[in-house]
């Protein structure tokens, strides 16, 4: 259960916010306009999550979503430290918004995320763009009204960065994307260390939430319309190691079958050294977990895999595969891969064309190696010609295309459910949604729909997406 500390400090910041709304109140009143934010949001889905809180603490406090940066009077940039071109698009927008600052009254702009939790960056925001109001990191979130209202009462720059988790602090507003399904945060931080990734550095090690306060979170979420959730973790697999009383992630995944009214449960990110044999079996005997498993390989080689600090390699990865599948021959298989990494050789290229072929993906995050400042992989000789690394990375798109391109078209003539989840930006009279795998898919259809699970016939493919019909 939530702790009495962070009992208290949700009371404490709810206070804050009770204040600042206080103060948008009077504004408002005075001159008839209520503030605009504007949020940003770079990297995984960890981040957009957070960024839910943000804007649930901005609106309780009074403030509006604007649909610009010019518009607003607060802009948000939830950063991400993964890839190097999220900072360089952050950097360009922060020049951008310099000129409009000194156009704009007490415009504000606060800095959050990944990107902040490394000392260099710190540093050169700290010294090249001193128009930034706050400054926050990873771990003390919670504290945005809190450190947003300092700014306000001094009219100081606010810099506060952790090295590391304090209590865990959730109970506080958030506003989600879609009324009927939701994201909700399993536990914190990595413990894993692969050599290429910055995230342990700048998310901690990792923190479970207890299973009691995640159930309760979801039951709340029910009860508000939720019908599907998203268990977020950088390694969901790792769940419930480090609590008082041990709990599995199975176990964890029980408990929320339980609950009524909930439709269908999802998660990532699952690490393949972790995948348990219970997680395996209870994909066979669950009613509400989705048929798709999202299962970073990163590359094929056991060679590559050994230098990346994976502790598996192909021939491990490919029996866990094999398993879920008798388990599961219906499971929709997604990945991670890894493009360039230092020392590959052609070799150890085919072999990640090799395990793409065999595992036939039916979508996959592909990435070309990005060097991390504080990673081991930095470090490491025989980084790879950029040529040869987009030559690569073009082929590996095309083995990929052509075999999802090929799964999806077996599904026409199949019937699916699926949750619609949004009008089709592209047609009139069309809505979009998704199956269990995760398949996208467009039919015809009214905002009527939306929020509803339909049964839809599949009568045409393309690589991305599924064209229906309902039945």
């Amino acid at each position: 259960m939530a702790t009495q500390i962070s009992l208290e400090e949700s009371r404490r910041q709810k206070d804050i916010i009770k204040d600042l709304r206080m103060m948008a109140d009077k504004e408002y009143a005075d001159s008839g306009e209520k503030k605009k934010y504007f949020i940003t949001t770079f990297g995984c889905q960890m981040n957009a999550r957070d960024s839910e809180k943000l804007r649930g603490i901005l609106e309780e406090i009074g403030y509006e979503e604007a649909s610009e940066e010019k518009e607003a009077n607060l802009v948000v940039y939830n950063t991400c430290t993964v890839r190097e071109n999220a900072e360089q698009r952050v950097y360009g927008r922060l020049g951008f918004l310099k000129s409009y600052k000194k156009h704009k009254k007490d415009f504000k702009i606060v800095m959050c995320g990944c990107m902040m939790q490394q000392p260099d960056i710190l540093e050169s925001i700290r010294t090249k763009y001193k128009h930034v109001d706050v400054i926050m990191g990873t771990h003390n979130l919670y504290k945005f009204a809190e450190l947003l209202k300092t700014n306000i009462d001094t009219g100081e720059i606010i810099i506060d960065i952790w090295d590391s988790h304090g209590e865990i602090v959730e109970d506080l507003p958030s506003i989600r994307k879609h009324p009927f399904k939701a994201s909700v945060n399993i536990m914190f931080g990595c413990n894993n260390f692969c050599t290429y990734c910055i995230v342990p550095y700048v998310r901690g090690r990792e923190r479970s939430r207890t299973p009691e306060d995640i159930v309760n979170e979801i039951k709340e979420l029910v009860a508000d319309g939720v019908i599907e959730v998203m268990l977020l973790g950088q390694n969901v697999n790792s769940y419930g190691k480090n609590l008082d009383n041990p709990c599995s992630f199975t176990e964890l995944l029980k408990s929320i079958e339980e609950i009524e009214g909930l439709e269908r449960i999802r998660f990532m990110t699952s690490h393949p050294k972790d995948l348990s044999d219970e997680l395996i079996e209870w994909f066979g005997q669950s009613k509400k977990l989705c048929n798709h498993l999202h299962l970073p390989v990163q590359a094929g080689s056991s060679n590559l895999l050994k230098k990346m600090n994976r502790h598996y390699d192909q021939e491990k990865y490919l029996e866990l595969v094999n398993k879920i599948k008798e388990v599961r021959p219906d499971i929709s298989l997604t990945t991670d891969l890894i493009v360039g990494f230092p020392g590959e050789t052609e070799e150890d290229f085919e072999a990640t064309l090799d395990i793409v072929k065999e595992v036939e993906y039916d979508n996959s995050f592909t990435f070309i190696y990005s060097k991390r400042t504080g990673t081991p992989a930095a470090e490491m000789e025989n980084q790879i010609d950029e040529e040869v690394v987009k030559e690569r990375f073009n082929r590996l798109l095309e083995t990929l295309n052509e075999i999802i391109a090929k799964n999806n078209a077996k599904k026409v003539g199949q019937d699916f459910e699926v949750l619609v989840e949004d009008k089709n930006k592209n047609k009139e009279g069309m809505v979009s949604g998704r199956t269990t795998s995760n398949h996208l898919v467009h039919l015809k259809g009214g905002e009527e729909l939306i929020g509803k699970i339909v049964k839809v016939h599949i009568t045409g493919s393309k690589t991305f997406y599924l064209i229906g019909e309902m039945v």
